[in-house]
């Protein structure tokens, strides 16, 4: 059974970080307009923005080492860290003023959890004293500090010195303005304000309806499905996303596709682990490896809950969110997509290598990889637990035919009353620019007109490139810190 009946101003799909974040900002630049969040599960923030379903990193390029690339003169290109750094900025910024103006309950989503890298080995010990040297020419990451010294290693996490070989050449850096985030908290805060949200409402399809468009949404419980009218569509849905923007033939799709990459991580909650494990240590991933396979060593405060996490190992999952179904691949395909897929795996065996690696390697060999970054933890102390699904992006490209890229992408018709978000990490953490960049592709006069001064308060680095702001910098980091209560 079909029912024809309302017209809403805004509908965001997806109950999770990106469509929470966007709500927030129109709620606060248009409090006339409808806005209607659609969400299939029975609960927002269940799905990828659920906090065991990520690292709960507050990726600010402090520890990844994929965002400082060096060159083949080994000079150190530091460009996207300080572009990475200065979003997550920008998401401290919007957070504080939502919390000062009553919009968050508490702060209680973020904490202070100190970033590291270890690295072994001369070749990555020198590469990294070089990264930190050339970060330091960055107002964003003074706090940075480098050791050699397995004293000094020690104190900041001693479980990654303890019982190592004496023959072992490491190196750490350690940035105590670090954070660990719960988007699960974070995102039932934000959506706590939206009075109009839809649970086990599944939008299956958008269509053009006169100047805006159509949604099937269909019941999960009663399978009714209901037409909704709709000016303006985000589609935050993770991986639902690609066929929610293909069902409403947005030509900005054409040719894109999904891989999906399930993640499993080892866990723990043992007292001899979570009380003498404070930061969140990250690796160097494997030649050829996907930047989210950079094995880390997670503190994490979820709720009351204290743990330490390592990880990842992809599992095998097809699917393209974890509630997801089999046949999302499937379902994706076409014409136009299948080429740019088939070139893409041609040109990325090395990867699908390492993922069957992944797959084929057993209980025992996942805990080696574990003492290779603790060598003294307990085998009894850790359990495997399957985290959330991602759908990594393969994007259509005239030269290669298809490349798999990494990260975020926005999706915007050329008319502006649709967009999407595609792809993974950092995710979450750039939410805020995210949806600033929807909304500058979306409502282009309104952002830079009657917008943009509220944009501003909101966001008060917004248009400013922080890194050539030495002070700016420093006082926007020791504000959002202070009242964030983040403060090392």
């Amino acid at each position: 059974m079909t029912t024809h009946n309302e017209t809403v101003d805004v509908a965001l799909i997806g109950g999770g970080i990106m469509s929470a974040t966007l709500g927030a900002f129109l709620r606060n630049l248009e409090p006339e307009w409808s806005i209607r969040v659609y969400e299939r599960l029975p609960e927002v923030a269940i799905e990828s923005s659920d906090a065991w379903n990520n690292a709960g990193t507050g990726h600010s390029a402090l520890c990844e080492l994929n965002y400082t690339p060096a060159g083949p003169d080994g000079s150190i290109d530091i460009t996207k860290a300080v572009g990475i750094n200065e979003q997550f900025q920008q998401s401290r910024q919007f957070w504080r003023y939502l919390l000062e103006a009553g919009q968050l309950h508490d702060s209680s989503f973020i904490n202070q959890c100190p970033h590291m890298t270890l690295v072994r080995g001369s070749d990555d010990v020198d590469y990294l004293r070089r990264r930190v040297d050339a970060l330091h020419t960055s107002p964003l990451f003074q706090s940075m500090e480098y050791a050699t010294d397995r004293d000094r290693i020690s104190e900041w996490a001693p479980l990654i010195v303890e019982g190592r070989p004496a023959s072992d050449t490491i190196a750490a850096s350690f940035d105590a303005t670090g954070t660990d985030v719960d988007f699960g908290s974070l995102t039932r805060q934000l959506l706590a304000h939206h009075e109009d949200i839809a649970v086990n409402r599944e939008v299956v399809g958008i269509e053009p309806a006169d100047s805006a468009w159509r949604l099937s949404v269909r019941n999960t419980f009663t399978h009714a499905t209901t037409k909704v009218r709709a000016r303006f569509v985000f589609v935050g849905a993770g991986g639902r996303a690609l066929e929610l923007l293909q069902t409403a033939n947005a030509p900005e799709i054409r040719g894109y596709s999904l891989l999906p990459i399930a993640g499993h991580f080892l866990r723990s909650t043992a007292p001899e682990v979570v009380d003498r494990h404070h930061a969140k240590v990250y690796g160097k991933a494997p030649i050829g490896a996907p930047p989210m396979s950079m094995p880390h060593l997670d503190a994490r405060i979820i709720g009351d809950t204290k743990a330490v996490l390592f990880g990842p190992y992809a599992g095998a999952n097809p699917k393209f969110l974890k509630n997801g179904s089999v046949f999302d691949m499937p379902r994706t395909l076409r014409p136009a997509n299948v080429l740019p897929f088939a070139r893409m795996g041609l040109a990325n065996l090395n990867l699908l290598g390492l993922l069957v690696g992944d797959l084929t390697s057993t209980p025992a060999q996942k805990l080696k990889q574990l003492k290779e970054f603790a060598p003294t933890v307990g085998d009894d102390h850790w359990e495997m637990y399957a985290a959330g699904q991602r759908a990594q992006i393969v994007k259509p490209d005239r030269k290669r035919g298809g490349v798999l890229q990494f990260g975020t992408e926005v999706i915007s018709s050329s008319g502006g009353s649709l967009a999407g978000v595609l792809g993974a990490s950092p995710g979450a953490s750039t939410a805020v620019p995210i949806a600033l960049s929807v909304l500058q592709q979306s409502f282009p006069r309104k952002f830079s007109g009657s917008w943009a001064e509220a944009l501003r308060t909101m966001v008060p680095t917004l248009g400013v490139a922080l890194n050539d702001e030495p002070e700016l910098a420093a006082a926007t980091m020791a504000g959002t810190a202070k009242a964030l209560g983040i403060e090392p």
